[in-house]
């Protein structure tokens, strides 16, 4: 099928209210004039081709809203559909996330704020859950296996362990991080500590970064979890082979921004960023 021809992907738009149909027929309009007709190679990464199913169309619509800055809570409740909750498969929609954000970094840090805004919209107007457990499943079943995962594509791990710290930062139960990710989060953290991954960069930044990003909360969570990571983090950084200077210098930075109190001093930011950028 070809962009702009009628079909199947028209007929289900149809059947949305007239806000969610302009939503996603603007969504498609930006679509076909970034890739100017083509095939998904030069669209958004993240996402398959939009004419296939119908969740690609509501990803790229939540894509679109991201680039123009527009309100997520709103948007994914015209997305949903006022009258009709259950028009959408959550659980699928939950899956093309998920598989979307294990093929691409850049779009494994926004879906947490992603998958926040569905599970608010789900709960406001279904008073459901299929979502966010779709999403916890999918979440599970990648966690069990991740092993697997790493030794298959080093790029799909470390895509994984930025996409659960994404989503334990996002999600909340009674305004309190989802206990229920406390420790797979800080497994996937101890595997990046193991002197293995230590050894290759794209590891190191990503634990570094998830550190930054959930480590305060992970710390009140478990601390004594906390301090055994950081005995492993030691440990690495006085590794005598194996360790570039860069991946030292970001573990070194990681110790001393735990031991200020999860906060970059301003002489530790200068330091540090006068390193890097060296």
């Amino acid at each position: 099928m070809v962009m702009g021809e009628p079909g199947r992907e028209e007929y289900r738009i149809q059947s949305f209210d007239a806000e969610s149909q302009q939503l996603l027929k603007t969504a498609l309009k930006g679509y076909v004039r970034r890739t100017g007709g083509r095939g998904t190679e030069d669209a958004v990464p993240a996402l398959q081709a939009l004419t296939q199913d119908l969740v690609s169309v509501l990803l790229q619509a939540a894509l679109f809203r991201v680039q123009h800055r527009l309100t997520w809570d709103r948007g994914w409740s015209v997305l949903l559909g006022r009258g009709d909750p259950g028009a959408v498969d959550l659980e699928k929609v939950a899956n093309v996330i998920v598989d979307h954000s294990l093929q691409d970094c850049v779009f494994s840090k926004e879906a947490g704020r992603m998958c926040y805004a569905i599970i608010q919209a789900e709960s406001k107007q279904a008073g459901q859950s299929v979502f966010r457990r779709g999403l916890l499943n999918r979440l599970q079943q990648e966690y069990q296996a991740r092993e697997q995962l790493r030794a298959r594509s080093l790029q799909g791990w470390v895509c994984y362990v930025t996409f659960i710290c994404n989503i334990f930062d996002y999600l909340r139960v009674n305004n309190m991080p989802m206990m229920a990710l406390v420790n797979p989060v800080y497994d996937c953290l101890f595997r990046l500590a193991q002197p293995d991954s230590l050894s290759k960069e794209e590891e190191v930044d990503c634990l570094v970064l998830q550190l930054h990003r959930v480590g305060e909360q992970l710390e009140k969570m478990n601390r004594q979890r906390m301090d055994e990571l950081f005995v492993l983090i030691r440990d690495g950084f006085l590794l005598p082979t194996g360790l570039s200077s860069l991946a030292q210098l970001l573990l070194l930075e990681t110790i001393e921004f735990r031991a200020a109190g999860w906060k970059t001093t301003p002489a530790a930011h200068k330091y540090y960023y006068s390193e890097l950028s060296d």
